[in-house]
């Protein structure tokens, strides 16, 4: 999915900016290391590379999670590469002995060849390496993010892939410094340079690094503890933004392509009783865009190996005081519906998702959460529908282990061209995704990945874009 790209501008506050030649060393000499060593034992081991969206495909409806469920999930810890470290530490005071260190090295070739022909084109390698603390007198802990991509192979001529900065030069910086308070159970505070994943405002990590955040943010939850029903909640005000291959917070307005410094206010719940979940939120940022956001969801485990779930969406985007997104007010909706089956390794999907005359939606702040927004278009313009269709299947039913491929097909019609109300093209598109991830032995925290895209228009000049990649990652936690 492609987002768009700002320059920098009066009012960034800078990601702390580290000397990259020492830096640069050791990270890149353990990623190349490690990346070297992975292919050249996956050449005997397997074929099947892979490629979901920004996580690995879930099969089973079961385990589907809808975009604001997404909103309220803590981090999971990752298993330890080496647990011997944890187990010496067991006596030290919990800061230290329940700290995190986690190892994300990742390598990523993309190649795009525009609708005019015209080529972005770059290879690069590097990826995070992330900390969070245990907990300070029960109740204080502290993380931070560093995060570094070079080139690999980036041909003159061919920028614009987003995994380096302008020139295809290489970035490193640390994107993520936060405390986190925990006022009581299950009720946090997060404060600073964090990293969130809610529907509008969300890390979109689909390149070598994701968006983070600099804002002062809540969550909390209650229910009780047998699990009959539970309530999410949260917000807060998001003051500034880094770009996926940026050293630069900006302010969320100067993202959204506003000459103007404003932060976004936010707030929403998730509502949640056994199988059904309902939820929304919403983000307002003064003089220059209102979004709000709602989502239910049912799964029905009719058997143990076949599911059912059923999915709803509403998008509602408008101008707020002064207009200064597009000098005049606007507004703009958008539904969809969803239903996914799943029975043993197979996933089959269709959705359908209108958006209302006027004005094309936005997402200036993450990818956009529509049911029909793929790996490039999201088919949300104005007066567009669109339907989609999915297919998946999980190879390990077949002795490939951790194996799953899925392709998926969209068609958007109807659109209109938002100034002059006029029909705008058609267009369609065919993605394919082949993944790979173990679920034991030495490539258990090995995730490579490839995808492919092509949008066609239909009608016109006819024209098609292509989008192929290749990921490979390996992420691991040191303790």
């Amino acid at each position: 999915m492609l987002i768009r790209r700002y320059p920098a501008r009066h009012g960034a506050g800078t990601a702390k900016a580290l000397p990259r030649e020492a830096a640069k060393v050791l990270f890149l000499a353990a990623a190349i290391g490690f990346m070297s060593l992975l292919i050249w034992g996956k050449a005997s081991a397997a074929t099947n590379e892979a490629a979901a969206h920004e996580e690995p495909r879930k099969i089973s409806v079961t385990e589907r999670i809808s975009s604001i469920e997404r909103a309220f999930l803590e981090r999971l810890e990752k298993p330890a590469l080496f647990p011997e470290l944890r187990e010496k530490m067991k006596d030290m005071d919990p800061f230290f002995r329940d700290m995190n260190i986690d190892v994300n090295l990742r390598s990523y070739y993309l190649q795009r060849k525009q609708y005019d022909d015209s080529f972005n084109e770059a290879w690069a390698i590097g990826g995070s390496l992330s900390y969070q603390s245990g907990w300070f007198l029960n109740h204080f802990g502290a993380g931070a993010a560093f995060y570094i991509s070079e080139p690999l192979w980036a041909p003159e001529g061919r920028d614009g892939t987003n995994l380096l900065q302008a020139g295809q030069k290489g970035y490193a910086n640390v994107g993520q410094l936060y405390v986190r308070v925990k006022l009581i159970d299950d009720h946090f505070l997060n404060l600073y340079r964090y990293e969130y994943n809610t529907p509008f405002i969300n890390k979109n990590d689909s390149r070598m690094s994701p968006l983070t955040f600099e804002g002062y943010t809540f969550q909390g939850a209650s229910g009780p503890k047998d699990g009959a029903f539970s309530l999410k909640y949260g917000g807060g005000y998001i003051e500034k933004m880094k770009d996926l291959n940026s050293n630069d917070f900006l302010w969320m307005s100067r993202q959204a392509g506003v000459p103007a410094d404003r932060g976004v206010w936010f707030g929403g719940g998730l509502f949640s009783m056994g199988r059904f979940s309902i939820g929304a939120m919403d983000y307002y940022c003064d003089d220059v865009i209102n979004i709000g956001y709602a989502e239910a969801k049912y799964t029905w485990p009719v058997t143990d190996k076949f599911g059912v779930l059923v999915s709803a969406q509403y998008t509602d985007q408008r101008s707020t005081g002064d207009n200064l997104l597009t000098g005049a007010s606007f507004s703009g909706q958008q539904i969809g519906v969803k239903t996914e089956m799943s029975y043993g390794g197979a996933l089959l999907a269709t959705a359908f998702t209108a958006t209302s005359n006027g004005v094309d939606l936005q997402s200036p702040w993450g990818g956009y959460p529509g049911y029909t927004s793929v790996q490039v278009q999201d088919f949300n313009r104005t007066n567009e529908k669109a339907f989609l269709v999915t297919a998946a299947y999980d190879f390990t039913h077949l002795g490939l282990d951790g194996v799953t491929a899925s392709a998926l097909f969209v068609h958007g019609w109807d659109r209109k061209d938002p100034v002059t109300g006029q029909a705008a093209t058609n267009e369609n598109e065919l993605d394919f995704d082949l993944q790979w991830r173990a679920k034991k032995g030495i490539f258990k925290h090995f995730w490579p990945r490839m995808r492919y895209a092509v949008l066609s228009e239909q009608g016109g000049q006819e024209r098609t874009l292509h989008v192929f990649r290749i990921i490979l990652n390996y992420e691991f936690s040191l303790m």
